[in-house]
């Protein structure tokens, strides 16, 4: 594989084949809230309007009628999924509390590289952000530079936090963005990398967590490995395809081009996925 070329933060980076994912072609790729019956009164008698004995009867019992009180008992709906925010995020068989997780994602600065491909990660995680109902992402300088929010939800104590360098020096701001919040979660909880990944089908969602796994030709997480220092991450790549070419060029073209509405769209939408995916992590 090519030695990656350097890039100064004011120069936009070079994508080389090296840049993206050197997989060959062909490879693998609410509740209802249920509610009960209620019971039905007991059948009451009623005397006919009519009738000289019944109005006898109800002038001879009482001189001041009292008001039947509604002895009916309040039902109680039982709290599920259904009642939180998360509910069309969430599986029936996701477990509803998590680690305290660092979410970061990788993609390139500025307004050039907004929605482009190679920065599926930032809107995937700004999505995530959404279904979580965190506040708006905001720099914090202790957090590597980069841009941040938090999840208050107790169930989800995550902290979401945007790579503002470029691709092949994800690791720099990462790295130190994971100090500061291993620091301040007493080192418990889990690092987890959201990145763009070639040859795999638009939106699709793919998670790996286990020790010793290549960079597969992606150069922010390349980055990462040389820089976290044997800190152990889970990365979760979401698809975003490929050119018919599969000349250097068009594959640096494809990967930096904006995203369609729909190809936006579809990369959204697998927030969800992550979502799950992220629940499902263990310590």
């Amino acid at each position: 594989m090519n030695s990656e070329p350097k890039i100064s933060r004011m120069t936009s980076p070079k994508i080389h084949a090296a840049d993206c994912d050197t997989i060959s072609e062909g490879q693998s790729l609410p509740i209802d809230s249920r509610q009960e019956a209620v019971a039905t009164d007991s059948a009451t008698s009623s005397a006919r309007a009519d009738s000289p004995t019944s109005v006898a009867t109800a002038s001879s019992t009482t001189s001041t009628p009292k008001k039947k009180k509604n002895r009916r008992a309040k039902q109680q709906t039982p709290p599920s999924r259904v009642d939180t925010p998360l509910a069309s995020g969430l599986t029936d068989d996701a477990p509803m509390t998590s680690l305290p997780l660092l979410i970061c994602s990788l993609g390139n600065p500025g307004a050039a590289y907004a929605n482009t491909l190679h920065s599926a990660g930032h809107n995937v995680v700004a999505a995530l952000a959404t279904l979580l109902q965190a506040g708006q992402f905001t720099n914090d300088r202790s957090y590597g530079n980069g841009t941040l929010t938090r999840s208050y939800n107790p169930e989800m104590p995550w902290t979401l936090w945007q790579s503002p360098t470029f691709m092949n020096e994800s690791g720099k701001g990462v790295s130190a963005a994971y100090r500061t919040w291993a620091r301040e979660n007493n080192m418990q909880g889990r690092l987890v990398v959201v990145h763009d990944e070639l040859e795999k089908p638009l939106g699709s969602v793919t998670i790996r967590d286990k020790e010793g796994l290549s960079a597969r030709g992606h150069n922010g997480l390349k980055s990462c490995l040389a820089t976290l220092n044997g800190v152990k991450f889970v990365r979760i790549g979401v698809g975003i395809g490929r050119p018919v070419s599969r000349e250097p060029n068009d594959v640096a073209r494809y990967v930096l081009k904006k995203m369609t509405p729909a190809e936006r769209q579809k990369i959204e939408g697998a927030a969800e996925d992550v979502l799950n995916k992220l629940l499902a992590i263990k310590g």
